[in-house]
């Protein structure tokens, strides 16, 4: 387990199901209403989302990112902690 995955999240966001942009969308209305330091879990089921556009702009955001892929059904557990 990571740093972040092995904290208790202070919210969970499900986008199971959404392609892109509606991961990226959802995930930035979320952090936006948190406090810095808190931490945000996204379970997300699209590659590019989990892979790409999210840690892209957590890094361009300052915010830090962790993700957790479960191979064997193809989804992610991602963390987000607000910069």
């Amino acid at each position: 387990m990571g740093e972040l995955s092995s904290k208790t999240p202070d919210q969970v966001l499900d986008v199971m199901g959404r392609v892109c942009p509606y991961p990226l969308v959802l995930a930035k209305k979320s952090v936006e209403k948190m406090a810095s330091g808190q931490l945000l879990k996204i379970l997300c089921d699209a590659p590019a989302s989990a892979e790409d556009s999210l840690p892209k702009w957590c890094e361009k955001q300052g915010h830090k990112f962790e993700s957790v892929k479960d191979e064997a059904k193809g989804t992610w557990d991602i963390y987000i902690q607000k910069g």
